[in-house]
């Protein structure tokens, strides 16, 4: 029987190779390669979970990252923080996600990604639940930075597991849905902040002191403990499965998707042989039968391809990007649920006087470093912070609604270039906001343009680099992306003490500059 497939060609390097489609008719008894094979399993029931657990994996991240930013303001008296401890809050998790990016990009290369995938989730789930019952500040720092070390692996591969379940014509579309996930998480968390933190919990297990930010970190770690159930009921990647000489399994599981898909028995999937993608026989046999030690051999060896051209600035390129956006998106993204809680105290103690972003901000700064010994107070019933901040992730899920929808008919570098301009106009246009629904307008512009500029160059960095490298050159760019979100968080409140221009400046400053 001959199988007429049309797929797209994601050799080409087009920017509008989404819309070239190559017909070809393949032999029942003719070896697909893996776009060929994908392709015919359809699409169907099977993609829509893979939709749901992309987006359950990506509720981790965003909760590992954001978290600190209700809570500080929650636990500032508990924990007597200052500026500066919320600031380190906000950049330890990234601490710990630099020190493993290398580690855990070859793991997944050479491993696989369904164990390490489960693994890491499910121990990121226990730090989470560390954190909750932490009693001081360097407990938590500690904690935070754990999670960061575990979940920069099962981020980066979620990205490529993904990818790898999934035909060319869909890969862009389901990254962005993986950043329309990151996004909904962003409006998840506020949510949930408002149900739990303005509530009077004081109350004490086994001489633990627990209050209403400790019950709200225990909650967020439920999407990782779930995430790691989850991946036990899905399989290895076919693309890894193939690339590393088990096409076996691999035609097993492409005969799962397409039954599953279409309602068919697995003996009716067209395909019947797979393309050997190894090297060599010797190269196979290794790939198939090697132990632990002899694959992290493997894994340092990946190091040197990335290092020599055309790779090297293939990867300079992906990540100075990938630097100036992660870190203006996540240094405004982390701090404005403690900025819209500046604005709201300011309003209630000026009777709605108007004012701009900056007069709030710097009586709020003052005000602080002059009253420091002070009765410590915080309202933690401030309804305006939370709708604010489920306003600035619901503008951030329609950018990349939109972005979504036009990827495969604009191109990606148009998208990127477009949202690029809208952050950085709207960043630098915060210093200019002369009230707070006009701040409110700028940030969430701000966010989504920056969503979309992070979720389309995860895309592209997924099709520059072939798949025994791709994982590991995501975990390079996000490092280096989440450097500049470590350093940028640490900085922001001496930015902020200097002064209101620097801050905006410079956080619209880089995405513009990214650009050019």
């Amino acid at each position: 029987m001959n199988v007429s497939i049309d797929f797209i060609d994601s050799r080409t390097t087009s920017e509008n190779s989404a819309k070239v489609t190559v017909s070809r008719t393949v032999s029942e008894y003719e070896p697909a390669t893996f776009e060929e094979a994908i392709t015919a399993t359809k699409f169907g029931k099977y993609n829509i979970l893979l939709a749901f657990l992309a987006m359950l994996s990506s509720f981790c991240t965003v909760f590992d990252t954001s978290t600190m930013s209700y809570t500080f303001v929650a636990a500032q008296c508990d924990l007597e923080l200052s500026l500066s401890d919320k600031g380190l809050l906000n950049a330890v998790t990234y601490a710990g996600m630099i020190t493993s990016a290398i580690i855990w990009g070859f793991l997944f290369d050479v491993l696989g990604r369904k164990k390490l995938l489960i693994f890491g989730f499910l121990v990121d789930a226990i730090f989470v639940f560390t954190s909750a019952f932490s009693q001081s500040l360097p407990l938590l720092l500690a904690s935070k930075y754990l999670q960061g070390f575990i979940i920069n692996g099962p981020f980066a591969a979620v990205s490529s597991y993904i990818s790898e379940f999934h035909c060319a014509m869909y890969r862009p579309v389901y990254q962005m849905i993986i950043g329309t996930s990151n996004s909904f998480g962003t409006v998840l968390l506020p949510l949930l902040a408002w149900v739990i933190l303005p509530q009077n919990m004081d109350f004490t297990i086994v001489k633990l002191n627990f209050h209403s930010w400790n019950v709200f970190l225990l909650v967020s770690g439920l999407p990782a403990f779930l995430s790691a159930i989850m991946y036990l009921l899905f399989p290895e990647s076919p693309k890894f499965l193939m690339t590393s000489g088990q096409n076996d399994k691999a035609l097993k599981v492409f005969q799962k998707i397409f039954s599953v898909n279409t309602g068919q028995p697995p003996e009716c999937y067209p395909i019947k042989h797979l393309v050997d993608e190894t090297q060599n026989t010797s190269t196979n046999e290794t790939s198939t039968k090697r132990n632990t030690l002899q694959a992290l051999k493997e894994g340092f060896q990946q190091i040197k391809p990335i290092c020599l051209p055309p790779q090297l600035v293939r990867i300079l390129l992906a990540c100075t990007i990938f630097l100036f956006v992660t870190m203006s998106l996540n240094i405004l993204r982390l701090w404005l649920p403690q900025i819209f809680q500046i604005m709201t105290d300011y309003q209630e103690a000026h009777e709605e006087e108007p004012a701009g972003l900056c007069t709030m901000l710097m009586e709020s700064i003052d005000g602080k470093n002059s009253s420091s010994s002070e009765e410590c107070e915080v309202n933690v019933s401030n309804d305006s912070t939370y709708i604010n901040s489920t306003i600035v992730g619901c503008t951030a899920i329609c950018g990349n609604l939109l972005a979504a929808s036009l990827i495969r008919h604009i191109g990606k570098k148009k998208i990127l270039t477009v949202a690029l301009i809208i952050a950085g106009s709207c960043g630098v246009f915060l210093y200019f906001s002369e009230n707070p629904e006009l701040a409110v307008f700028c940030s969430s512009m701000f966010i989504a343009g920056g969503s979309v500029s992070n979720n389309v160059m995860v895309s592209v960095a997924v099709d520059m680099f072939p798949t025994t490298l791709r994982t590991m050159a995501i975990s390079l760019g996000l490092m280096i992306g989440r450097s500049g979100a470590m350093f940028g968080n640490f900085i922001f409140p001496y930015l902020l003490q200097t002064g209101c221009e620097a801050p905006f400046f410079f956080i619209g400053g880089s995405m513009l500059g990214t650009k050019i």
